[in-house]
């Protein structure tokens, strides 16, 4: 018999096994999956407010003169000159322009910055960032076990956000936050980032928070929204949310064999910048033509294609099913895949995937699924295809 695995844990999962969780192993942590079901959290997101306990996720705090040069020289997008409180997307890759993960880069102050990494890859960036130390000016202070991550998604966010007791004085800072944008304050244990930031394509924020603020945060959160219809939401939700609106996830459409360009997030590659690890095989890549992309597939035959399903251009293998499910807001299965550039230009009737053995016919459709609502009214509305 195999030896049992010492899942970490967050603040928050004595609470979430209490309630209901369901808990699975995720990234070394033991997380909730799903609590009523994956449908209705789904709708409570899309279509009131829902909350996440993504505590798993990593939190690198760097600091010293040299950091945002230093910052700036490994990441793709550009972020030395943003102001304090701007937050950058980004991904971080190897020489060969494979991307290591993605990653939002935070300007705290002057001289101090956040580095929010995937948990699977925590230990790899922390390693990759010390390993890429200068020599002075830059000092790494990683928080990721006292730091505590609680995400408000959901058209009804900003309503909730604001009627928690310890940002009554901040309301106008809250609703004066702009996409990728953030604010600091001193809670009760320590200090609070909030940011107007989420991966479920809902007008959203986030709260990074010392692990002693997180049970009264939340369960704050819930009281004072039972009238908005708030609710717990798992990792299943999470991931058919970030799935519609077309965002990439590490392990998915990113990985160390596929490059930023190929993943279709070149628009966070700044390949102007004089220079970052990876750029000049990003360079390369781009001038020789990205041999392959991201496209965006309905299943129009009976079955849902999960990841690693091959996809057939006229009974030839083009390439694979990086994430496939039924879709809880169009009510179709769809997938997007990683196929060769070409396939673009594949007639639709010619277009298929390999189902456990079966071709099933699919269609290529609009990038992204569904538009996501994270800029204006949190209500605004959105066209469905």
């Amino acid at each position: 018999m195999s030896e049992p695995v010492n899942l970490k844990s967050t603040p928050l999962t004595d609470w979430h096994k209490q309630h209901g969780g369901k808990m699975v192993p995720f990234a070394g942590y033991e997380m909730p999956v799903q609590y009523e079901g994956v449908l209705a959290e789904h709708a409570c997101v899309r279509d009131k407010v829902g909350l996440f306990d993504i505590t798993h996720m990593g939190e690198i705090f760097v600091s010293g003169p040299g950091a945002e040069t230093w910052i700036d020289g490994l990441v793709t997008n550009r972020v030395a000159g943003i102001p304090t409180g701007k937050i950058v997307y980004n991904a971080m890759c190897r020489e060969d322009g494979g991307v290591l993960d993605d990653m939002l880069v935070y300007r705290l102050g002057d001289t101090e910055w956040m580095i929010v990494c995937n948990a699977s890859n925590h230990a790899k960036i922390s390693g990759w960032l010390e390993k890429n130390l200068p020599a002075d000016g830059v000092v790494l202070d990683d928080r990721s076990d006292k730091t505590a991550l609680i995400a408000i998604q959901g058209p009804d966010s900003r309503e909730l956000l604001c009627r928690l007791e310890a940002l009554a004085g901040k309301v106008s800072e809250v609703e004066a936050l702009k996409f990728y944008t953030a604010f600091t304050l001193e809670g009760p244990a320590g200090r609070w980032i909030v940011s107007r930031t989420g991966y479920t394509g809902e007008h959203g924020y986030e709260l990074y928070v010392p692990n002693g603020d997180a049970v009264a945060i939340w369960e704050e959160l819930l009281a004072r929204g039972d009238d908005l219809g708030v609710a717990p939401i798992g990792l299943a939700a999470r991931d058919t949310l970030r799935f519609e609106v077309c965002y990439c996830l590490y392990g998915h459409e990113l990985e160390e064999d596929i490059t930023p360009l190929e993943a279709g997030i070149g628009w966070a590659v700044k390949l102007k910048k004089e220079n970052f690890v990876g750029r000049e095989a990003l360079v390369l890549q781009k001038g020789e033509g990205v041999p392959r992309r991201i496209l965006c597939l309905e299943i129009t035959g009976r079955g849902i294609a999960r990841q690693g399903a091959r996809v057939l251009c006229e009974g030839k293998d083009v390439g694979l099913v990086t994430s496939g499910t039924y879709s809880p807001t169009l009510k179709k299965p769809l997938a997007m895949a990683l196929v060769e550039a070409a396939v673009s230009e594949c007639s639709e009737g010619d277009l298929a995937v390999d189902i456990r053995g079966r071709t099933i016919e699919c269609r290529l459709v609009s990038f992204p699924f569904l538009s996501a609502r994270t800029k204006g009214d949190p209500r605004s509305e959105r066209t469905l295809p």
